[in-house]
């Protein structure tokens, strides 16, 4: 059961990269119609919660959140077949780009096709927001905190910005409950009584404590234990994985220091793929594989990525089952709708921010966004169509 089960994780999530254009604020777009509204394999608080997690975590968001849902749906080899599936699509195409980006940037056409590209993220992720702003803020307190975070983040958009923001969602959710008093001397008194079966269901989640373990060794030997050769490239990508908040463009930046400034890539190079990876389906973080390929060609290209998503995935599999076991708390419970709440808010900045003021480029692409979102909505029609429809209309205009 449990590998049928995989199999259709590793369909579904193969699926979902090679049409899910648009960066991380797209993807969750994405999954969220899939898994939410389609396949019903997680409903809105769960999928608000997944969401919430991985914000908090380093690592590609988008990546984290579908390799928790691998491992809701079909334990750990769900969780490794959907990064599989979700990454292995995105990840061989820039490697063919490491081959071809100069060929392919020459033709007008394909330009052309790129843009329509980014015109259908654009589309889906504003209905993903407003699906969101109706089940994770059906109030006007938590649609007005979902507006001040997006304002927050339009005034500082950066790692710092994200982090405040979804302190203030949770310090906003938690000031929300009622008889707080009352509330906190009986879950004190609720702790005391299962602190052992706590520590009994400590003993059964080793594998996450080896997760966290894992990623805590790697990490400190990454900095200080003098590497040579291709043990010194992964070093250098599971470094810049573990180390950025904030999503997939925050990436740039460290890459840049862990590749361009010891001289292995140049940098109209690493530009380059960088700009190439704007436009696959798929994690932008498979970045890394067009510069390991550039590195070390085929070898080079699995090791970039592996050490890349690694912390990421980690992190994600280590923190799961006890995000799960305190979202039952009051508290917790309560913090979740503020952060709920935030995360609303951080899409609809992200979307506004790295989306729409960069994408749309004429009023052509107004009609082309309307008609797409018509699509999604109205036609229910499948994010790959829309994709296609847009691919198209971009390649002719």
């Amino acid at each position: 059961m449990i590998i049928v089960r995989a199999l259709e994780v590793l369909w579904t999530f193969f699926l979902l990269g090679i049409s899910a254009f648009g960066g991380p604020v797209a993807h969750l777009g994405y999954f969220r119609r899939t898994f939410v509204d389609r396949k019903k394999w997680l409903d809105n608080e769960e999928y608000g919660a997944l969401l919430a997690l991985c914000q908090f975590l380093p690592g590609p968001a988008s990546s984290q959140v579908g390799f928790c849902v691998g491992l809701h749906r079909a334990g750990l080899l769900g969780g490794i077949a959907a990064w599989v599936g979700f990454t292995l699509p995105s990840a061989l195409l820039m490697v063919t780009a490491a081959h071809y980006l100069s060929v392919f940037h020459a033709l007008p056409l394909a330009r052309g096709a790129l843009h329509g590209l980014q015109l259908a993220a654009v589309a889906v992720v504003a209905q993903a927001v407003w699906l969101m702003v109706q089940s994770l803020c059906p109030d006007t307190p938590r649609r007005a905190l979902a507006l001040l975070c997006a304002a927050i983040l339009g005034l500082i958009p950066g790692t710092g910005g994200q982090l405040a923001v979804l302190l203030i969602g949770a310090l906003t959710g938690w000031a929300t409950l009622d008889d707080s008093g009352l509330v906190r001397h009986r879950e004190t008194r609720r702790l005391a009584r299962e602190w052992p079966e706590t520590r009994r269901e400590l003993r059964l989640h080793a594998p996450a404590l080896l997760c966290l373990f894992l990623f805590g060794v790697l990490l400190l030997g990454a900095f200080i234990v003098p590497l040579r050769g291709q043990w010194a490239e992964a070093a250098a990508f599971y470094r810049a994985g573990a180390l950025v908040f904030g999503g997939g463009h925050v990436v740039l930046p460290l890459l840049h220091n862990a590749v361009v400034v010891p001289g292995w890539v140049s940098p109209q190079i690493f530009l380059a793929g960088y700009g190439a990876a704007q436009a696959m389906p798929g994690p932008l973080f498979t970045v890394a594989s067009y510069l390991g390929m550039v590195m070390g060609h085929y070898r080079g290209a699995a090791i970039a990525t592996a050490a890349i998503f690694l912390p990421g995935l980690l992190l994600a599999g280590g923190t799961l089952p006890y995000w799960r076991t305190l979202r039952a708390r009051p508290y917790v419970a309560a913090m979740m709708k503020g952060l709920n709440a935030a995360v609303v808010g951080m899409l609809g900045a992200a979307f506004i921010n790295l989306l729409t003021v960069s994408t749309i480029r004429s009023v052509y692409d107004l009609p082309v966004i309307a008609f797409a979102l018509l699509l999604l909505t109205a036609g229910r029609a499948r994010p790959i169509l829309v994709v296609m429809f847009c691919a198209a209309a971009g390649a002719v205009a």
